[in-house]
């Protein structure tokens, strides 16, 4: 049975030595890091600290595009008694603009994911791989700095274990503790159906024809075990970054009978295309977006790489060959 971790003497010592903190989190933040950066930001306040959120962006997700206003766009330069908390992802390079704007400051790591390696390097880490949520270490956190939650920081840390869980159904019958934290939200002030409403609803028109062109050009591979799908960098140039709905697309591809996993390959620039890989249960993603220079989750991983279409998609399709390949000998 899965229940969170507490963190430990070490990364206690780290909070209290500090008055003031700069809260950072990956570059394209999704709610997951949204509301643990928030929330975390608002404990550490009550606690009489200083705490700032940064945030690179951009802030493509429309469930968490309402909140680009309480983040600041930049590390500022005072750094007096000055720490760093890096939520959600495991080193400075996943900070994007703000990684340069870092170096000195003492840093510690707050994450879930198990595709990182910085955490050892960190002056206090608080990371637990089994969680599905960084929101949920938070949450831990907070209770055992003595705090309770307050509504604000519920309404967060729901959205962001919304998020990453796909609202709860991408977890088992091993994880019933999430649920218990999801009701503790819920009491505190969090409202279920608005959160689902800020992740599924206002979509564009531009959206839904996007999808339609990403699936019109869906090809299996490996006798139907893989669908992959590209987007080109007209459509990129022509929906822009609000047309995205990343979830939706892989929820209807995943449906498919006998689709093991999905990869969605996007033309973002005429320099880079990024990397969108999903799995159902036994097959990790994280492992071939780890290959690209990526990460993630096992059952919900990306990359950024550097080139064309025609290039990542010989790679994606060379990693899933030899994943499926391993897959077959269990």
């Amino acid at each position: 049975m899965y229940a969170p971790c507490a963190p430990s003497e070490a990364f206690l010592q780290f909070i209290h030595r500090y008055s003031r903190f700069f809260i950072a989190g990956h570059k394209e933040p999704d709610g997951d890091c949204v509301g643990s950066q928030l929330a975390l930001a608002s404990a550490l306040r009550r606690l009489g600290k200083e705490a700032v959120p940064c945030q690179a962006g951009p802030f493509k997700r429309g469930e968490v595009a309402g909140y680009e206003e309480l983040f600041l766009g930049e590390i500022p330069a005072a750094r007096e008694k000055t720490a760093l908390i890096i939520v959600d992802c495991t080193g400075l390079d996943r900070l994007g603009e703000l990684e340069k704007q870092c170096a000195g400051l003492p840093a510690a790591i707050i994450d879930h994911h198990a595709t990182g390696q910085a955490a050892a390097k960190a002056a206090a880490a608080y990371v637990d791989a089994a969680s599905p949520a960084t929101v949920l270490l938070i949450y831990t956190l907070i209770k055992t700095l003595g705090l309770t939650v307050t509504a604000e920081e519920a309404a967060w840390l729901f959205l962001g274990l919304c998020t990453d869980t796909g609202f709860f159904r991408h977890l088992d019958s091993s994880q019933a503790e999430v649920f218990s934290a999801a009701a503790e939200f819920v009491r505190a002030g969090a409202n279920p159906k608005e959160t689902f409403a800020a992740m599924h609803g206002g979509k564009s028109l531009e959206s839904r024809l996007l999808l339609g062109a990403i699936l019109s050009r869906v090809t299996p591979y490996f006798g139907g075990k893989l669908l992959l799908s590209t987007e080109e960098l007209v459509e990129t140039e022509r929906y822009g970054l609000e047309g995205r709905d990343s979830d939706s697309l892989f929820q209807l591809l995943l449906s498919v009978r006998g689709v093991e996993a999905v990869a969605v390959l996007r033309q973002e620039s005429a320099e880079n295309c990024t990397a969108g890989l999903r799995s159902r249960d036994r097959l990790d993603v994280s492992g071939i977006a780890a290959a690209l220079g990526g990460g993630g989750h096992k059952n919900a991983a990306g990359a950024l790489y550097k080139g064309g279409l025609a290039e990542m998609r010989e790679k994606v399709l060379g990693l899933f060959e030899k994943a499926f390949a391993a897959e077959s000998r269990w």
